[in-house]
C-alpha cells in the first residue's frame, strides 16, 4: 500500500505535562476524535488542559486525516488497538489518567474504561456514538458490496466558519466495522466503574439521544450536561469553553 499523506491539521497532538502545576503528580488525559475525524476536531480541548499543566495525548486513529479510501481499509480492531497502547504509554508515565472522546471516539473512550478499570480514573464524552435508531444503517452491510462510500456526516457545526477536516466520503466497510464495534461497547457498558462527564448536544444532526440514554442507563456513575448552543462536533462549537472548564473540574475532582 503506498504511503498516505496525512492532512497538515490532522497530525498527533501530545504534551508532557507539568506535575508542578497539578499537586505535584503527572495526570493524563487521552483524548480521541470521531469517525472519519482527526485530531483537528480535539486539539482545541487537549491544549487547553495541556495549559492547565495535563499530560495530554491526542492521538491520530488509523485511516483517519488521510483519505477516506485509505480508512475503508481498517477497522473498530484497528483504532481500538491504537487507543490501547497510546493508553498503555500514557498510564506508565503518568500517576492518574483520564479518557475522553468524541462521538466514536466516546465509545472507543468507554471501552477502554470498561477494559482498563485499574488504569482509568474518569471519561469525558462530547456526543458519544454507540448505537442509533437510524434504520439506514441496516442497510450498511449489503450497500457495501455495492459501493464504497455514501456522502459524509461531518461538519456538523453551529458556529459559523468552523470546519472539523472530515473525510468528504463515508467509507462504507469502515462503517460497518463501527456498528460491529457499538455492538462490543454496548456489553462493556455496566464494566465501566470510573465516573463519567457526559455532554450532549440538545440539537445534534449525526448522533441520536438513544446513545446518552443507554450510557446513562447501563453506567453507573453518570453526570450529563445539556449543550444548548452547539450541534454533533461540540467541541469546535459555541460551548467549547463550556466542556474545557467543565473538564478541567472533573478532571482535577477525580485524579484527587
Amino acid at each position: 500500500m503506498p504511503v498516505m499523506t496525512v492532512h497538515p491539521l490532522a497530525h498527533p497532538y501530545s504534551a508532557e505535562g507539568r506535575p508542578e502545576e497539578t499537586g505535584g503528580r503527572r495526570i493524563g488525559v487521552l483524548l480521541s476524535h470521531g469517525f472519519t475525524g482527526s485530531p483537528a476536531s480535539m486539539r482545541p480541548w487537549g491544549e487547553a488542559l495541556a495549559e492547565a499543566g495535563y499530560a495530554v495525548e491526542v492521538p491520530r486513529l488509523p485511516g483517519h486525516g488521510t483519505s477516506w479510501q485509505e480508512m475503508n481499509t481498517t477497522t473498530w480492531a484497528d483504532w481500538s488497538g491504537h487507543l490501547d497502547r497510546v493508553l498503555t504509554d500514557l498510564a506508565a508515565r503518568c500517576d492518574a489518567v483520564v479518557v475522553g472522546g468524541l462521538s466514536m471516539g466516546g465509545g472507543l473512550a468507554l471501552s477502554l474504561a470498561a477494559r482498563h478499570p485499574e488504569l482509568v480514573r474518569g471519561v469525558l464524552l462530547v456526543n458519544p456514538a454507540v448505537t442509533s435508531t437510524n434504520k439506514q444503517l441496516l442497510a450498511a452491510p449489503l450497500l457495501q458490496r455495492l459501493v464504497a462510500s455514501v456522502p459524509a456526516i461531518g461538519n456538523d457545526i453551529k458556529k459559523p466558519g468552523v470546519d472539523e477536516h472530515a473525510y468528504p466520503r463515508t467509507p462504507l466497510r469502515a462503517l460497518v466495522s463501527m456498528t460491529r464495534g457499538w455492538a462490543q461497547v454496548r456489553e462493556q457498558l455496566a464494566a465501566v466503574r470510573a465516573p463519567v462527564l457526559l455532554f450532549r448536544s440538545a440539537e445534534d444532526h449525526v448522533v441520536d439521544p438513544s446513545s446518552a440514554t443507554l450510557v446513562r442507563d447501563r453506567v453507573p456513575d453518570v453526570m450529563e450536561r445539556i449543550l444548548t448552543d452547539s450541534y454533533h462536533v461540540a467541541t469546535l462549537d459555541n460551548d467549547a469553553d463550556r466542556i474545557i472548564e467543565e473538564s478541567l473540574d472533573f478532571i482535577s475532582r477525580v485524579t484527587a
